[in-house]
């Protein structure tokens, strides 16, 4: 009775009996071995080509470290996704059919997080082409800052007032980017207004040298001093210096200080809006 039990119960298309069969447990041993290999082999595949595609930033000043250690990552998990398919494809399993759930999935994902995803994929743009880097002075979106991190989700600027500013690298991209400090040098502008009773050859001679006396002013290119407009109240002087971007800023307001006082001294007037009033007699 129980011989026939055996033989007519079926798990899988075999008989119990065929299952205790010593031929069918070593096929199952080697599928398992096959599998341990196979993932080990994967584990250790994966790590050595995420590494060395790190690596590959690491050794070039040139390169962006954050971009290499993410495509290292994305390289490693795409080896073990291609393992663990050849793992169920040797336990017999239609990895046809698992792909097409894995890809549902992705795409679903991918709806829902289309916002995150832009970001990073913005990330990897800003990351591979660097039109900005840490320590930089840039104007983004209508943020002014210095770039303290880029990863692949956001941009952090601390403020001239140091306030932390995060900006999501899609509006980063997508946005005119104004980087003050790619170039070595800027230049500087400014208008002077002398009065129209000052004598403009004095006044030329006064901004030329102080301008010049700063040891932050380049003469080449040569400095421009010319006059500029004939205002209402005002002859204006417009000026222009190439200086070291590192220091224009306070360049600017320094030079401002100094003309005001070389003007005091020469006795040169600096005019103010002035409105004359005429009353009838009465």
């Amino acid at each position: 009775m129980l011989d026939g039990m055996f033989n007519t119960q079926l798990i899988g298309g075999k008989s119990l009996a065929d299952l205790l069969t010593l031929e069918f447990l070593i096929s199952i041993l080697g599928d398992v071995l096959a599998a341990i290999v196979i993932l080990v082999l994967g584990f250790a595949i994966a790590g050595w080509v995420g590494r060395r595609i790190a690596a590959i930033g690491g050794r070039n000043p040139h390169l962006d470290v954050t971009l290499f250690n993410f495509l290292g990552n994305l390289v490693r998990y795409a080896i073990l996704a291609f393992a663990a398919l050849f793992i169920l494809n040797t336990f017999g399993v239609q990895t046809t059919s698992v792909v097409a759930v894995i890809g549902a999935a992705g795409l679903a994902i991918g709806l829902a997080l289309q916002g995150t995803l832009s970001n990073v994929a913005a990330g990897v743009m800003l990351i591979f082409f660097r039109p900005i880097k840490a320590g930089d002075f840039v104007e983004v979106n209508g943020q002014m800052g210095t770039v303290k991190e880029i990863n692949l989700n956001f941009t952090e600027l601390a403020s001239i007032g140091n306030v932390q500013i995060i900006i999501p690298n899609s509006e980063v991209w997508g946005n005119t980017i104004t980087n003050y400090s790619v170039y070595p040098t800027r230049r500087a502008e400014w208008i002077f207004g002398v009065s129209y009773e000052s004598d403009l050859k004095l006044a030329e001679r006064v901004i030329f040298e102080t301008v010049m006396a700063d040891p932050r002013s380049m003469s080449e290119p040569e400095p421009f001093i010319q006059v500029n407009n004939l205002g209402d109240f005002s002859v204006d002087f417009l000026v222009r210096v190439w200086v070291p971007s590192a220091d224009y800023f306070a360049y600017q307001a320094d030079i401002k200080r100094a003309v005001k006082d070389a003007f005091d001294a020469h006795g040169i007037d600096i005019p103010f809006p002035t409105r004359t009033v005429h009353t009838a007699a009465s």
